[in-house]
């Protein structure tokens, strides 16, 4: 068979394999993070329920997605824990005091989910949260690179990365619901 045949084959059909999701070399569970107050916060509390960890910034054309976030939290707080990580990495859009982006999303948003420090998302300071989230090696799963403010990861009951999806991706988005 020529190549070409094989690859317009392998197009239409497919190959037969699928990506390989490895057991996490790492545990989520063991990953040090503190909330907004600086209080140490034990992600293995959450053990049993989603996470969606979602990058978040109070001066960002993604902003309104607090809203559905909260929505999201008060509709699935049963299986499933919100994590807004603040972040200043794009465009300096999260300038603030963890008491500033506390006032801001409470009176704003009514945010009652919880919140991290405020964090490195990327580079050579990364938190070792989004290591986690956007290495392979760690995750077992899939590398990827956080491209802007409100880019989301969902964690499965056992702290294995589900998937990951973009800013323009909504909170209430049938591409995240589908999994709850």
């Amino acid at each position: 068979m020529k190549p070409i045949k094989i690859l317009v084959l392998m197009t239409l059909f497919g190959t037969g394999l699928k990506a390989q999701t490895l057991e996490p070399k790492t545990s989520l569970y063991d990953v040090k993070i503190n909330d907004l107050n600086n209080t140490p916060i034990d992600l293995s509390n959450y053990k049993g329920k989603k996470i969606l960890f979602v990058n978040v910034a109070s001066k960002c054309g993604f902003t309104g997605q607090y809203k559905e976030l909260q929505q999201l939290h008060n509709n699935q707080k049963d299986k499933l824990v919100i994590i807004g990580v603040p972040c200043n990495q794009f465009g300096n859009q999260e300038p603030g005091t963890p008491e500033e982006i506390e006032s801001f999303c409470e009176l704003n948003y009514g945010v009652t989910f919880l919140m991290t420090e405020k964090l490195n998302v990327k580079g050579d300071k990364q938190h070792d949260l989004y290591k986690w989230l956007t290495k392979k090696d760690r995750n077992g799963k899939t590398n990827s690179a956080v491209k802007w403010n409100f880019q989301k990861y969902l964690v499965d009951e056992n702290g294995r990365l589900i998937d990951y999806f973009y800013s323009m991706t909504k909170p209430t988005s049938k591409k995240i619901t589908k999994f709850l």
